[in-house]
């Protein structure tokens, strides 16, 4: 497991009762945008531009291939936006440094505790894989003005078939439990909302985007015709407002959420 913590003390804003955070999902395909080309910078300009304070990154790689220019592309996001990160690797291949790929969170706020969970994967890298318990859920606590917020980031599997995924959200749901009562999950679901392998999500979550009247397609970033990526919030945390900007710097188009955090309802 990798960490890679940079310190950055930040003081938003006088501690309260509640508490406004603005979070982002976003799978930036390798820092592969639209065009075909590698560009960190873009990826970094939109984050940036965002103004999210915590964000939650899908398809991260990490010295992974060429694709990428063998990289450590989660640490020049996080030194070129200045936060602190943890990356949570779903392949680790040998070499000097190791090879790898997974999902990160970066955030403004101090990281208090972070974890990568295994849920069960179908490898990608493996000759006729099976079913098996792989790492890749990343769990992070983050101190936002005196709240500390546990935030889940995860990457489900893209088959057409569901198995994996009825798996994989049975999974998360099993760590959860024992983990945190309030808490945030978002990422890249692989799934669109009506998907019968999503449905014990959303009876545990509210789906930041289920009031708009919009549909808030992210994928393919091009022209988009179907939603797939989430921000996720348990019942203390309220969402406000959601939104999915127009960026062909990845292949996906990122969500994001704003959202209000009461002091002390996020606690274990």
């Amino acid at each position: 497991m990798t960490f890679l913590f940079f310190p950055v003390n930040i003081e938003k804003a006088r501690a309260g009762p509640q508490q406004t955070l603005r979070v982002m999902s976003y799978n930036i395909h390798a820092g592969i945008g639209w065009d075909q080309s590698y560009d960190l910078d873009r990826i970094a300009r939109v984050i940036r531009e965002s103004e999210a304070e915590v964000v939650g990154l899908q398809e991260v790689d990490v010295h992974w291939g060429s694709r990428s220019r063998f990289e450590n592309g989660i640490e020049i996001l996080a030194q070129k936006l200045n936060m602190n990160v943890f990356f949570a690797p779903i392949y680790s291949r040998d070499g000097q440094p190791p090879r790898e790929f997974g999902v990160a969170v970066l955030t403004e706020y101090p990281i208090l505790d972070a974890r990568n969970h295994e849920i069960t994967r179908l490898s990608t890298q493996e000759p006729d894989p099976s079913p098996k318990p792989a790492p890749g859920f990343a769990e992070v606590v983050v101190n936002v003005r005196g709240v500390h917020l546990p935030v889940y980031v995860t990457h489900l599997d893209y088959r057409s078939d569901p198995s994996i995924r009825e798996m994989q959200v049975k999974d998360m749901l099993n760590i959860v439990s024992r983990r945190h009562r309030e808490h945030l999950l978002i990422g890249d679901l692989n799934a669109t909302p009506e998907a019968q392998e999503l449905k014990d999500l959303f009876q545990k979550y509210e789906d930041a985007w289920a009031s708009r009247s919009d549909p808030g397609y992210t994928f393919p970033a091009g022209e988009p015709t179907k939603r797939i990526d989430y921000v996720l919030a348990t019942p203390g945390i309220r969402v406000e407002s959601a939104h999915v900007p127009n960026t062909l710097a990845s292949d996906h188009r990122p969500v994001i959420a704003d959202l209000t955090l009461r002091r002390g309802s996020p606690h274990p």
